[in-house]
């Protein structure tokens, strides 16, 4: 039985995700989505109080695939300085991709955007966490710098986030793109022994 309810509010939550993306969440009522996933009211309301619980749960979902693909990108098996690369651009390229996939929605995640920072915090600590792990393989194997690995790791998960709006709004998009691998490398130089 339960399998059956983590597949009903699945598609609830997809159907709703592709509603808030098309038309925005502000043109969105609980009757068009109880419409357009074609259940009733009564079951929407089961897994839902309404559309704020709604958006949460779209926006939680895009966040875990964020958290999946970096741990993808985590699980390499490459050296250290390029891991941190793929960490650096593997969030970026997601992001980008959760925030293109999303349509009009994207005006509701900038405008939302301390509900889009609760539901990554959870997700932010972990890929700090991978950050540190990563610069102390790299210390280990005398690839970076000894460095203060918590302070670091810190600075760099902002510097890649900080990349995040500019690259989302299109700002770098071409010349990013273009010269990415780059970009990260000039980013990250500064920890490797050379």
């Amino acid at each position: 039985m339960s399998n059956k309810v983590s597949k009903t509010k699945k598609m609830l939550i997809e159907v709703s995700r592709e509603l808030f993306a098309k038309h925005g969440k502000r043109n969105i009522t609980m009757n068009d989505i109880a419409e357009a996933s074609r259940k009733g009211r009564r079951t929407l309301y089961t897994y839902f109080s309404n559309k704020e619980d709604i958006f949460k749960a779209v926006v939680d979902k895009e966040i875990n695939y964020l958290s999946e693909e970096l741990t993808k990108a985590f699980a390499c098996d490459c050296e250290p300085d390029e891991k941190l690369k793929k960490i650096a651009i593997t969030h970026l390229d997601t992001v980008k991709q959760i925030v293109d996939r999303n349509g009009s929605l994207r005006a509701d995640f900038f405008r939302d955007i301390y509900e889009v920072e609760r539901a990554r915090r959870k997700i932010n600590e972990k890929e700090i966490q991978m950050i540190r792990n990563i610069l102390q393989e790299g210390v280990d194997q005398k690839i970076f710098r000894r460095m203060d690995l918590d302070l670091s790791s810190v600075i760099i998960f902002h510097l890649i986030k900080g990349l995040e709006v500019p690259y989302i709004r299109q700002k770098l998009t071409k010349a990013f793109e273009k010269n990415k691998e780059h970009i990260i490398n000039f980013i990250f130089d500064g920890i490797r022994i050379d």
